[in-house]
């Protein structure tokens, strides 16, 4: 007999050895049922109360000490929306780069950048590429497009009724628009692009999205004008509102060549005195050091040929309560580099995904705010000065460090500043 408590069960197709046919009787113990992350109802979720109870909870199945992550400033009140299950926060340093001066449309002037990091010498690197393009008169930047997509496709018995979709689609495009623009005070449906493949038709819907970044608002706005599309078109078999042709949270060739968020360009000529005094090494000899690094990206299948584009951009989102996650779309970059008949070095960076927001989101939370108001960028109207910032910083980093490869200063620095010293 099984013993108390225990009981018997059998494993299907289980046999006894020596004994062909015969099941194997196994016992198993009664499955306890899984010790569960303690929650409350409503606002009570939100109170530094429930924090300290899921502290708790993590170290009583854990053992871990969480003295740390239980300290902060922030109101739990203020989270709904932003994260669930709270316990506490990840304390990031944050350095200040600066000035940084920016001859922009939307950005104009000298600011101080907060940049959150753990990796020694990247503010230095930064403040360094700063105080050199504030020495030749500051980073143009431009604007190219501003645009947020999502991407819905459409499955039909055959390529003949998707072809005839597409004509129906664009011959509609109005009435689609109104459906999906009365979701949201501030997004407007801009165009839909169409691409075929057999019997799918994808589409990307194109919104202009304000000072949001705008993923769930194009998210809910497109809901909306699928459910109509299926409404008043007969013949669509399946609909996927995204069909991964938007490539949220991942660089593609797409939205490098058609832009996600805001494409924007910084750029700068740097004489050769300037370099040699700043940077201690010449224009020609950075120019060389650019094409064997473009070879070498391209050999390797990169996302862009520049040098370090993420850096700066993921200090800049975690420091103003972006979404981190969009830094593999975001740091996408084309570089582009010349030298002038003078001997100069000319360089531009192209974001064209750069995806940021000065409202909703991460960008309200306490810390988050002030390093936005640091920026003189928090609140409406003041997102694509921000885009510009971003790109007038990834552009003195690109110049830092690859000046600092070909000068052989960038291990050195790295032993001086960073963690790998002997």
């Amino acid at each position: 007999m099984a013993a108390a408590g225990k009981p018997r069960g059998v494993v299907p197709g289980s046999q006894a050895p020596g004994r062909p046919g015969a099941t194997v009787e196994r016992v198993t113990e009664s499955a306890a049922p899984p010790p569960k992350i303690p929650r409350e109802r409503g606002a009570e979720d939100y109170t530094d109360a429930a924090a300290a109870a899921r502290r708790a909870f993590a170290a009583e199945q854990t053992g871990a000490a969480l003295d740390h992550v239980g300290h902060y400033s922030l109101d739990p009140s203020a989270l709904p929306g932003n994260i669930e299950h709270f316990l506490g926060v990840a304390q990031v340093p944050i350095g200040l780069a600066g000035p940084l001066l920016v001859d922009g449309e939307h950005a104009q002037g000298e600011f101080w950048v907060p940049l959150a990091t753990l990796e020694g010498t990247l503010v230095a690197s930064y403040n360094r590429g700063m105080k050199l393009l504030k020495a030749v008169g500051g980073v143009k930047t431009t604007i190219l497009d501003d645009v947020m997509q999502r991407a819905p496709s459409f499955i039909f018995p055959s390529a003949r009724e998707s072809r005839a979709f597409g004509l129906w689609l664009t011959e509609h495009f109005d009435e689609i628009a109104a459906v999906a623009e009365a979701t949201t005070s501030i997004g407007k449906l801009r165009d839909i692009e169409q691409y075929s493949a057999g019997r799918i038709r994808y589409t990307r819907f194109n919104y202009t999205t304000g000072d949001a970044a705008g993923q769930n608002m194009a998210g809910k706005a497109t809901l909306a004008a699928c459910r109509w599309i299926v409404a008043h078109h007969e013949g669509i078999e399946q609909y996927y509102l995204e069909s991964n042709f938007a490539t949220d949270k991942k660089a593609s060739r797409v939205n490098m060549l058609k832009t996600r968020g805001k494409r924007v360009v910084a750029e700068a000529t740097i004489p050769r005195a300037l370099m040699e005094e700043h940077m201690h090494t010449t224009p020609a000899a950075l120019y060389r050091g650019r094409q064997v690094a473009h070879l070498g990206g391209f050999m390797s299948g990169v996302n862009n040929n520049g040098s370090h584009s993420a850096n700066a951009i993921t200090a800049l989102f975690i420091a103003t309560g972006q979404d981190a996650a969009n830094v593999a779309e975001s740091s996408a970059a084309y570089a582009f580099i010349e030298l002038t008949g003078d001997g100069d070095f000319s360089y531009s960076i192209t974001l064209p995904s750069l995806i940021v927001a000065t409202y909703g989101g991460g960008t309200g939370l306490a810390t988050q705010r002030e390093c936005l108001e640091l920026l003189g960028c928090y609140g409406s109207g003041k997102v694509r000065k921000l885009a510009e910032i971003i790109a007038a910083t990834v552009l003195c980093g690109e110049i830092s460090l690859g000046a600092a490869v070909v000068a052989e200063e960038w291990v050195e620095a790295h032993d001086r500043l960073g963690r790998n010293r002997p």
